[in-house]
């Protein structure tokens, strides 16, 4: 009896330990972060949140993808602080074959635990760009020196080469991945993600704060890290140039709302496009002179469909709304600025719209009205009787009482100047008429 007990205490014994084995076998995990575009403050959210959930889990990694030109020098920083100050081992892997880790991306690279890249890829060419962004030559030089300074103390940190980082800043050096490897700026070359766990399995890496941790990542599984709906919508939205074309379509279709009430699609339509297009420029650097000057061609616009202009205020209007869509976004970075395509392509047909639009309500409005009893005013018809305190007349083809301040002989030309519940108030017309022939205006 006693043996069969000691028996099954070892069965549980080793069930228990196989189960403990496993699973430290299936904790091992790395989040995985593709930063597949510019890098502006949506980046630093998705860098932070991925390393926030990757200590959550106690995941043993968190992978940053880079393919990247580039992006504001004020967000790279503050990705940067975030890799830093991160409990967990971060990994930048410049890939796939093909792409690259340019300015902000190659700052990130060289700030991470592990930096490598793919066969194929290139990186470097650091030139700081900040939100602001025209700087004369002075703010340049202080704020190139400020990204080299940020390098140099990094790359010393982590053990790799700030002389030859600092000439991705100053000099905007490029770099192949060999010529990166040669010169100690990244660690591994490797063909995938897959490849470098492998070759990071078991290396014993120095953090920043200098304490030493071994990386166990050989049958680590690889979890993407999941966007939000709000963060998918503005990574999707972010492009400047399809912020600004939704932004100019929600005011056409808002316009028309207000032009033709009760239509009510355009206006719904048009106030969900106007909320995504600003809420997709808002998080970029926005130039508000520019700003002014789109507001200033609306307002032209208007002016154009109220005045006669021969057409100056519309054509102002167009020019000033190109203009300020082109200098909309605060940056040097081409993939952050909305192209002349764009804004020539947005603007004319919203200006042609809202003046011809705004014509036509203007029109509406001044005109006269035609229709009940005020819609008799100024038509002209034919004295069937005398006409003065009392008669008859024909006007509109219909048969009228009527009377006059003046005598007004049967068969003469009527104008219609007022109306007292069914009696027309009338005055001699331009001419005479025959007394057998209505006149209907």
């Amino acid at each position: 009896m006693k043996s069969r007990y000691l028996g099954w205490l070892c069965e549980c014994t080793v069930l228990l330990s196989l189960g403990f084995f496993t699973a430290q076998i299936q904790s091992a995990q790395v989040i995985q972060v593709d930063v597949e575009h510019v890098i502006h403050p949506l980046t630093v959210e998705l860098v932070q949140q991925a390393i926030k959930q990757a200590d959550e889990e106690g995941a043993s990694a968190v992978l940053l993808r880079l393919n990247t030109p580039g992006g504001l020098l004020s967000a790279t920083k503050e990705v940067i602080q975030a890799i830093v100050a991160s409990d967990v081992p971060v990994i930048a892997y410049v890939g796939p074959s093909g792409g690259r880790a340019a300015s902000a991306g190659f700052m990130i690279l060289v700030s991470a635990d592990v930096a490598a890249m793919a066969p194929g890829t290139n990186t470097g060419a650091a030139h700081p760009v900040l939100m602001g962004g025209e700087m004369d030559e002075v703010m340049k030089a202080k704020v190139s020196n400020d990204a080299a300074a940020s390098v140099r103390s990094v790359t010393s940190k982590r053990g790799r080469n700030p002389e030859v980082a600092e000439k991705a800043v100053l000099e905007s050096k490029s770099f192949t991945e060999q010529e990166a490897l040669d010169a100690k700026l990244i660690e591994y070359v490797a063909a995938d993600v897959q490849s470098l766990l492998k070759d990071l399995d078991g290396k014993t890496i120095k953090r920043f704060d200098g304490s030493e941790t071994t990386l166990s990542l050989a049958d680590a599984s690889v979890t993407m890290f999941e966007l939000s709906y709000r963060q998918s919508i503005l990574l999707t939205l972010i492009d400047p140039n399809l912020a600004f074309i939704l932004l100019v379509l929600g005011l056409a279709g808002v316009y028309v709302e207000f032009s033709n009430p009760g239509l009510i699609f355009p206006g719904v339509a048009g106030t969900i496009l106007v909320i995504l297009g600003a809420m997709a420029l808002t998080v970029l650097p926005i130039n508000w002179a520019a700003a002014a000057l789109v507001v200033l061609g609306l307002v032209f616009f208007v002016l154009e469909a109220t005045t006669t202009t021969n057409g100056i205020l519309a054509v102002g209007g167009v020019i000033a709304m190109v203009l300020g869509a082109v200098m909309l976004i605060d940056t040097d970075i081409p993939e952050l600025s909305i192209n002349w395509g764009t804004a020539v392509g947005a603007t004319l047909p919203f200006a042609a719209i809202t003046v011809f639009l705004l014509q036509l309500a203007v029109r509406s409005f001044r005109a006269k009205v035609v229709t009940g009893a005020q819609g008799m005013i100024g038509e002209v018809g034919v004295a069937k009787t005398d006409v003065y305190a009392k008669g008859r007349v024909f006007v509109h083809g219909e048969w009228w009482s009527a009377a006059s301040d003046t005598p007004i002989p049967v068969g003469a030309a009527v104008r219609v100047v007022g109306i007292d519940d069914l009696k027309l108030r009338v005055e001699p017309g331009s001419s005479n008429v025959p007394a057998s022939e209505p006149v209907a205006h």
